[in-house]
This record gives structure tokens, C-alpha cells and sequence, in this order.
């Protein structure tokens, strides 16, 4: 009975991963469809890397908030806002994507792959 209980539950996190339904309580999203969330008003772009990295290019209308600096900066959120959450390759927005959802920030878009994937316009500083 345990064995069946532990298979079941790898095939469940599989399935839902394979959905991309996350676990982690974020929702890992493609530049494609990271591109229909803002072309649909649907997401505040949150870009958590340097501000030199953001301004050598980022995405039009996007909110800078270093990594570094986003837990000190939670209270310039709003919680019940979405958000689209952009890095260079998607590593540390997938840590800055923990942190919010573990502060309670329901709605949290993961773009994997970064803006090194992004093939969209940019606006540089």
C-alpha cells in the first residue's frame, strides 16, 4: 500500500508539472505566452535583475526590482495584483517568484528561459 501511495503521488506531481499547473504556488510560463499576458493587460511585469542589466533592454512598461531588493520592497506591491516576474534566464525570477508567493502573492507568472528568450521589443535606457 505505501509503494502504491508514493507511485501515485510521483505520477500526480509529474502530471502536474506536465500541465504546467506549479506546485510551488507560481505558474512557469513561455516568453510566448508570457508575450499574450501582457498584450492581454493581464500581468505587471516585475523585472528583478540589475539595473544595469535593465537598462542594456527590457520589456516596454516593465517595474525594476532587484532581487536583492524585492523583500525589502514587498510593501510597494499590491497582493492581489498579477504578476509577471522576468529575469535574464529565468533563475532568479524563479527565486523572486518564491518570495512573493510565500508572502502571499497569489497571482505569480514565471517567465523560464528569461529575456534570453524574449524576442519581442525592448526599450533601453
Amino acid at each position: 500500500m505505501k509503494i502504491f501511495l508514493s507511485l501515485s503521488s510521483v505520477i500526480l506531481l509529474i502530471f502536474l508539472s506536465a500541465c504546467g499547473i506549479s506546485t510551488e504556488g507560481y505558474r512557469n510560463v513561455s516568453s510566448e505566452e508570457a508575450k499574450k499576458l501582457i498584450d492581454n493587460k493581464k500581468v505587471v511585469v516585475l523585472d528583478v535583475r540589475t539595473p544595469e542589466e535593465y537598462q542594456e533592454g527590457h520589456i516596454p512598461n516593465s517595474k525594476l526590482v532587484p532581487l536583492q531588493e524585492l523583500e525589502s520592497s514587498l510593501n510597494e506591491l499590491e497582493k492581489e495584483k498579477p504578476y509577471l516576474v522576468v529575469c535574464r534566464s529565468g533563475n532568479r525570477s524563479a527565486q523572486a517568484s518564491e518570495i512573493l508567493t510565500s508572502n502571499r502573492f497569489s497571482k505569480i507568472y514565471n517567465m523560464t528561459g528569461g529575456m534570453n528568450t524574449w524576442g519581442y521589443d525592448i526599450e533601453k535606457e
